[in-house]
């Protein structure tokens, strides 16, 4: 099997040090092999900084990787630049949106068996012309599908979200709310846990949009216009979906063991609770797709890049998720 593609991310965030740590503990993590998409000087002067006796290794094809991994860090040679921690510019974006599209046509076209993206600045990446609102549907775009067939999960040890709306104001989200909508993305979210969660009968419980539930109504009408009906009928189709729960009570401990993933009405609802509970472990995963994608569950930190303490925690986790996703899709066939 192919080793995990790893976009580079912004090289003036925390991205390129918690690789290089990675690379550090992959023994001991159990890591699937991987290779960096460029960047080779800046992860040298990131590896140094954290104080890593790593090598990193240039390859010119990432068939390379798996002969070089147990040596050093692969990291297929071309694009690079200087390293400057907590000062982005549009060179470096620029080297992120390089990064970012190789890597994800080496995992498109099965070269690479997985992606695993490190963080980017998505203000920083529209002034070199990245035009998507983020690294998600920029994806569902190389694998030639709509956007709305790529939906988020945030998965952590105890807890896996869904935003149903992602990055929208929160103003607009009971307009873009609809049982269509929240039917045709819990399927793929089903389909996924069971394909590369090894999950058989995945349980998805649904929160409400409003205090409450809504209360009856009392507080707004969208769970009894909109969520029960998505969810009558995912039940029909022999989907273990429950709900409309109210989400102040639907994260707590007890309440986590009834679900595999909770679907969330908007973008907070689902990654408060996550972030809350999982920040350094959290994996924020893309399923829908025909590839694997992961990325740590934070951005690009550029107040403590180059200081030598992010946690480099969510990297481990997404590169030990994405390796696992694709043992299983290995498995099936």
């Amino acid at each position: 099997m192919s080793a995990l593609a790893l976009s580079l991310g912004d090289p003036a965030g925390i991205g390129p040090e918690t690789i290089a740590c990675a690379y550090a503990v992959y023994e001991r993590e159990k890591l699937a092999p991987f290779f960096v998409v460029g960047g080779a000087d800046v992860l040298r002067a990131a590896a140094k900084l954290r104080g890593l006796s790593i090598d990193v290794i240039a390859i010119a094809d990432p068939a390379e990787a798996k002969q070089v991994f147990a040596k050093g860090l692969p990291v297929l040679a071309g694009q690079d630049g200087p390293y400057e921690p907590g000062a982005p510019d549009p060179h470096g974006a620029g080297l992120a949106l390089a990064s970012l599209t190789q890597a994800a046509e080496f995992t498109r076209s099965g070269i690479a068996r997985g992606l695993v993206t490190a963080p980017v600045s998505k203000a920083e990446l529209a002034q070199v012309g990245f035009s998507y609102p983020g690294q998600t549907e920029f994806l569902a775009a190389v694998c030639d599908l709509p956007e709305q067939d790529a939906v988020m999960m945030l998965a952590g040890p105890s807890l896996r979200t869904v935003p149903l709306t992602v990055h929208c104001a929160l103003a607009d989200v009971p307009r873009l709310l609809s049982a269509d909508m929240i039917c045709h993305k819990a399927r793929i979210v089903a389909a996924a846990l069971a394909r590369d969660f090894g999950i058989e009968q995945p349980r998805l419980a649904l929160a409400g949009l409003n205090p409450h539930a809504s209360e009856g109504g009392r507080f707004g009408t969208e769970e009894h216009s909109i969520i029960s009906p998505a969810i009558e009928t995912l039940r029909a189709e022999g989907i273990d979906a429950t709900g409309p729960h109210p989400a102040d009570a639907l994260f707590t401990p007890r309440a986590r063991q009834h679900y595999h993933a909770a679907l969330c009405m908007y973008h907070d609802q689902a990654l408060i609770p996550l972030k809350t509970l999982e920040f350094d472990e959290g994996v924020n995963v893309t399923l829908g797709l025909p590839i694997i994608r992961t990325s740590p569950d934070h951005g690009t930190a550029f107040d403590i890049a180059g200081k030598g303490i992010a946690n480099p925690g969510a990297m481990v986790a997404a590169i030990r998720l994405a390796g696992d996703c694709s043992e299983r899709r290995s498995d099936e066939r």
